[in-house]
């Protein structure tokens, strides 16, 4: 299942991606009389019975092929598929290209860092890059929404414990991540971290960690990987996390981003974004995330 969620008429509203459009989760639900959940966190912490609802209402308006509660992206925004997530961890250097070709060493434990709830930004959003950097990169990741509470949990449980998967870019100002040890201000400027266009619920990904990712600037291929050139697995990452705090339903992981990043370059042919750039992320099975910088 794909879901989203989608602003219209200053209303936040539950959205799903099927081949005839986006289905009006709200819209469809009341005017069928089929109860179901109507924003993404009811449906995250109903798990399996959310989901469920929430087929009844797919099933119902395609079987009947009815158009009236589907949508086209024309006529709405996108939001961000998580609206208030509790922690946003982020995993630094966990694609051994990227490690290489910023030469730094292999970790040998993930190295975590944070963003904030002001950093989200949505699928066609528009990113504002900040007075204070002239460095800012993109960073290609894949995203993990947690579903269920895990805490001291083994690898072997671990994706048990996904709800789904999403395309992510962790925007970064290299100035500002530079500026002390700790990297944070320069990951979490407004909008540095759009997610979406939707997520995948675990059941549909085949294996987190074989999906070809990539990064593009103005049609422009800059980042083309593998997550299974990640240091760390996600069942790794979920398991490390959990040993030293308790994750939550809507928690959001970003996963580390491959190679090819503007500062992985020789110095003299660096180009970082700029206003008016088209940046977009695309997962196998995720679909695309895009955004323009501004």
């Amino acid at each position: 299942m794909k879901l989203l969620q989608f602003k219209q008429s200053d209303q936040l509203r539950l959205g799903v991606q099927v081949d005839l459009g986006i289905i009006d989760i709200k819209m469809a639900s009341q005017a069928l009389d089929i109860p179901t959940p109507l924003s993404i966190e009811e449906v995250i912490r109903g798990g399996k019975t959310a989901l469920a609802e929430l087929q009844a209402v797919i099933e119902a308006v395609v079987a009947n092929n009815n158009h009236m509660y589907v949508l086209q992206d024309t006529t709405f925004a996108y939001a961000p598929v998580v609206s208030s997530p509790q922690k946003m961890i982020c995993v630094g250097l966990n694609y051994r290209k990227h490690a290489e070709e910023t030469k730094a060493e292999i970790p040998t434990s993930p190295i975590l860092f944070n963003k904030f709830a002001n950093a989200l930004s949505a699928h066609g959003d528009e990113v504002e890059l900040p007075l204070t950097s002239n460095e800012v990169d993109y960073e290609a990741e894949l995203a993990i929404i947690i579903g269920k509470t895990a805490k001291n949990i083994e690898e072997a449980d671990a994706l048990d414990y996904v709800f789904g998967y999403s395309c992510a870019n962790d925007l970064s100002a290299r100035n500002l991540q530079r500026r002390t040890s700790q990297w944070m201000l320069g990951k979490s400027c407004d909008g540095f971290a759009p997610i979406g266009p939707y997520i995948v619920t675990a059941d549909e990904v085949n294996d987190p960690d074989k999906l070809t990712i990539s990064c593009r600037v103005n049609g422009v291929q800059k980042q083309h990987s593998n997550t299974e050139d990640m240091i760390f697995s996600c069942r790794s990452i979920i398991s490390y996390i959990s040993k030293h705090m308790t994750l939550v339903p809507g928690d959001i992981i970003l996963t580390g981003t491959p190679e090819g990043v503007v500062i992985g370059y020789p110095r003299d042919q660096r180009v970082y974004l700029k206003s008016g750039d088209v940046v977009t992320v695309e997962i196998e099975q995720l679909g695309e995330l895009t955004v323009t910088m501004r």
